[in-house]
């Protein structure tokens, strides 16, 4: 079982791009008079943290203790990542840039269905930028393990160096990536491309075979402990120096797949942060993931969710 005594101990350092997800529900009854599209009534809103905000609101949902460095704006969405991280319990650490929007993703939904979607973003500023950098070295040691999530919003441009502290400390590290140059990422302990940035980071492939030689040759070329490929339907696959370890996916029905990647990597560094395997890093990952994509908007998980959900599939495997 996934220990809730054991992760209360954990300690996570994330970095990255922190934004806010708001959404708008509404309904849809007509189409407008003016252009064909729908008119939608809005009900209600929501505001909830997304990406590297996402990530660290997963670990504390996990049960474990979060720090978390971003770059936001001082406007109402910066304000609102400042209430919700600390209504979530979450030891906020943000650079304040004046001249920034705050990146936001405003979600218009009818009924149960993504209409379009906004976003408000601009690339933080280089000043800006190396207050990361002495946050990092700030807190890091207090850390069991340093988790840097990527959006290509502009707050992990200096990526480089701040692997490069986090190795001279002898830190896991784990990588959620955006964009073609991987080489960012040389050093790290792990980097979870999904396939889609995968196909951007090695090129098409084949079959499965092909993936694999591609997934070994990037592992290598990067000095990686491990590389998680996840598929979304078709699970993840880890490969290793010496090994290839892959996980169906268990999702019983797919509702919204937002923020199930910051599930998976905040499943990973919680799991890792305990002393599991990379095997069984990865189990509870996986099953993680497959809980949330069935849950609306970026969803955070549980300990008690996994145990449970580990307890009816062994029931049930059982009655077959």
């Amino acid at each position: 079982m996934f220990s809730k005594e054991k992760v209360k101990s954990v300690k996570i350092l994330v970095i990255g791009d922190v934004m806010l997800d708001r959404y708008w529900f509404g309904s849809v009854d007509r189409i407008s008079p003016e252009a064909p599209v729908p008119v939608v009534h809005i009900k209600k809103s929501d505001d909830c943290l997304g990406g590297a905000a996402n990530v660290a609101r997963n670990i504390k949902s996990l049960g474990a203790q979060v720090s978390l460095v971003g770059i936001i704006g001082q406007d109402d969405a910066g304000r609102k990542i400042q209430q919700l991280a600390v209504d979530e319990g979450i030891h906020a650490h943000f650079v304040v840039d004046e001249k920034l929007p705050t990146t936001l993703k405003l979600r218009i939904l009818g009924g149960q269905q993504q209409l379009l979607r906004i976003d408000f973003e601009d690339k933080p500023h280089a000043d800006t930028l190396k207050q990361i950098q002495n946050n990092l070295e700030r807190l890091l040691d207090e850390h069991d393990v340093l988790v840097l999530s990527d959006y290509a919003k502009g707050v992990l441009n200096d990526v480089p160096a701040l692997i490069a502290y986090a190795k001279s400390k002898h830190k896991l590290i784990l990588v959620d990536p955006k964009g073609t140059d991987y080489d960012r990422y040389i050093g790290a302990s792990l980097v979870t491309p999904n396939r889609s940035e995968m196909r951007q980071a090695v090129g098409a492939w084949a079959d499965e075979a092909t993936l694999t030689e591609k997934a070994d040759r990037l592992l290598k070329h990067l000095k990686l402990e491990a590389l998680l490929v996840t598929k979304s339907e078709q699970g993840m696959t880890l490969y290793t120096e010496n090994n290839r370890f892959h996980v169906d996916a268990n999702a019983h029905e797919v509702f919204d797949v937002s923020g199930a990647g910051d599930t998976v990597l905040a499943t990973l560094a919680v799991s890792k942060a305990m002393g599991m395997s990379w095997e069984d890093a990865i189990y509870w990952a996986n099953i993680a993931g497959g809980i949330v994509v069935g849950k609306l908007g970026t969803s955070t998980i549980t300990a008690e969710e996994l145990n449970q959900f580990v307890k009816e599939s062994e029931i049930l495997a059982q009655q077959i």
